[in-house]
């Protein structure tokens, strides 16, 4: 299974922001408890690296991805780490060109017809649209996924609990990015993780 088909069976990204490495293992593990073994770590955060690094080889069978990686020199660090997909907030040619090196699948995020023309140039038909519900959310994404129909789409920000069916049920959305089960201590993760899965009819 893909990458991309392995995102789009999970149908929830977790957006995850790891503070201390200490928090890593521990974050992770309440993910793969609430069912979720997926995961896309920010690169905002300075023990990012080492935190992915951790959670790639305690978890090895989860799909770990890198989040946030706007340059060349982030995504670099980010493969080193054990990323196995990378995503941007916005489209990097650079970042592009690291991630067809090293074979690693490419989500950038787009918000206009034309970023998107320019992720087809590149070869990419997989983008993140982003942030959604400050862009008009499904409303919007039909208008524009309608000039597209060759590209698929994962979804961020201001996803939760009560908009999150209706995101997926549009059938160009492969999964929706959420941080709303992150809130809390591990035990409210795992709750809410299995809860989210609950909401969405579980894994598809």
């Amino acid at each position: 299974m893909s990458i991309y088909e392995q995102i789009k069976n999970y149908r929830i990204v977790p957006v995850v922001v790891i503070n201390s490495v200490d928090d890593a293992l521990v974050t992770m593990e309440a993910l793969v408890k609430g069912g979720l073994p997926v995961a896309e770590i920010t690169f905002r955060t300075e023990c990012a690296p080492e935190a992915l690094a951790l959670i790639a080889k305690k978890f090895p069978e989860a799909l770990i991805g890198a989040g946030t990686v706007i340059n060349a020199e982030q995504c670099e660090k980010a493969i080193r780490s054990g990323a196995k997909f990378i995503v941007s907030p916005g489209l990097s040619s650079n970042v592009d060109a690291i991630c067809k090196k090293h074979n690693i699948p490419y989500i950038p995020g787009v918000a206009t017809p034309t970023e998107i023309m320019q992720a087809l140039d590149l070869g990419i038909n997989v983008v993140k649209f982003f942030p959604a519900s400050n862009l008009g959310g499904v409303k919007t994404l039909k208008a524009i996924c309608s000039a597209f129909p060759q590209i698929e789409v994962m979804v961020t920000g201001g996803i939760n609990e009560e908009n999150v069916n209706e995101y997926l049920a549009f059938n160009k959305i492969i999964a929706v990015g959420g941080s709303w089960m992150m809130k809390g201590n591990p035990l409210e993760i795992e709750n809410k993780t299995r809860r989210a899965l609950e909401i969405i009819g579980g894994n598809k």
